[in-house]
């Protein structure tokens, strides 16, 4: 098969963190060829072009003029989230399957247009959330498939941050994520919990927002103990989005799911091993949680409680993250294989993570910022979609 041709939008952090060093792993297995970059300032596309590209990549300021080459199969979609709806539906229509960086959209009218195109099209659609691929999280999934759970009715899914503001890129800015913490590392663990569930069905949604710390703290002094960058690019009369967020989520069946992000908030972090989302869950049979970066099963064992360790604890799997040998980064490994599927054309049956179920996702994030605006529940209706009064 002859090596896929691959384009990049978006050539910043989450580029370079994770997609580029992702994909140059399955370039060093021949299977595709890094050929395009585009991004607003061309000095990163330039930059992620002569570090991973084919000698001949091309460089562009102008999305539209890399989905016009016929040449490219897929792209990633790595802009910040406002743009993820317009530029993603353009690459669809181009004929290229996409990879779109979490959030799907930054809201759920964009999040279901993106879904019309994707079936408009007939072109594959996967979304970001490479949590799901982190041991402890795998492994979760595995014993509540295997029934240590039985019937789960209960999960909280949190990622709380004591001081972990994201001060660079667009992160503060409304205008351009369309949120905060909720949107951003929120998302990661919602989107961990409905996989781990397999529940999909929402009945309604209600939680707040908080927009406290982010405007009131003094950056030249709390900055200082803000580890996720640069205090001097903390800007506190420029920072428009919640710094906390809490929801609660009621489904279908009877289900309910506790969701907390925080970028800062006076509480203690229980960010999990390696800062990641912490996942708890509770079954008829026995319960979970990740918190320590391994699996802590709670069951029952000759009618006794019992807690037993599954699993061993790992680093996250992402390769720009990593110090030593870059382990393989599942989320591309799959994607490549998706692409290759159905000889060359896509089968999107091989695909990890699916935009219907990353559109759930933003449905729910979209409900518990409105419900936090309004001080009222939302419901969703017989077609599934949030009931926006």
């Amino acid at each position: 098969m002859a090596k896929l041709k691959i384009g990049f939008i978006g050539c910043g952090g989450i580029a370079n963190q994770k997609h580029l060093p992702g994909m140059k792993q399955q370039v060093e297995k021949g299977r595709v060829e890094l050929v395009a970059f585009c991004d607003l300032i061309p000095e990163r596309a330039e930059k992620a072009a002569k570090e991973y590209g084919t000698p001949d990549a091309k460089v562009y300021t102008d999305y539209h003029d890399l989905l016009a080459d016929p040449e490219i199969v897929a792209v990633h979609v790595l802009t910040p989230n406002i743009a993820h709806c317009e530029i993603t539906i353009a690459a669809l229509e181009a004929g290229k399957h996409v990879l779109c960086e979490k959030p799907m959209a930054a809201t759920e009218a964009d999040a279901k247009k993106m879904i019309e195109a994707r079936d408009r099209t007939g072109k594959m659609l996967t979304i970001g959330y490479q949590y799901r691929h982190f041991n402890a999280n795998y492994v979760a999934k595995k014993v509540i498939d295997e029934g240590w759970l039985g019937d789960v009715y209960y999960a909280e899914a949190s990622l709380i941050r004591r001081r972990g503001v994201p001060t660079w890129g667009v992160f503060t800015d409304k205008s351009k994520q369309g949120g905060g913490p909720l949107i951003d590392i929120g998302t990661h663990a919602l989107d961990t919990t409905l996989w781990m569930m397999n529940n999909y069905e929402v009945e309604y949604v209600v939680g707040t927002s908080f927009e406290k710390l982010g405007t009131l703290l003094d950056p030249d002094h709390q900055g200082q103990n803000n580890w996720m960058g640069d205090p001097d690019h903390w800007n506190n009369k420029t920072y428009d989005v919640e710094d906390a967020a809490v929801g609660q989520i009621k489904m279908k069946n009877g289900a309910v799911i506790n969701l907390r992000a925080a970028w800062a908030i006076n509480m203690h972090e229980d960010r999990g091993a390696n800062g990641q989302a912490h996942v708890m869950l509770a079954g008829t049979k026995g319960g979970l949680d990740t918190f320590t970066g391994q699996v802590r099963l709670n069951h029952v064992v000759g009618n006794e409680l019992a807690t037993t360790m599954v699993g061993r604890p790992i680093q996250g799997y992402i390769p720009g993250f990593s110090q030593g040998p870059a382990p393989l980064s599942k989320e591309h490994e799959i994607w490549v294989t998706a692409l290759e599927g159905n000889d060359g054309k896509g089968d999107a049956s091989k695909l990890f993570v699916t935009a219907d179920q990353a559109y759930v996702v933003t449905k729910i994030l979209d409900s518990i910022y409105y419900s936090s605006k309004t001080n009222k529940p939302v419901y969703f209706g017989a077609d599934g979609r949030p009931i926006f009064d």
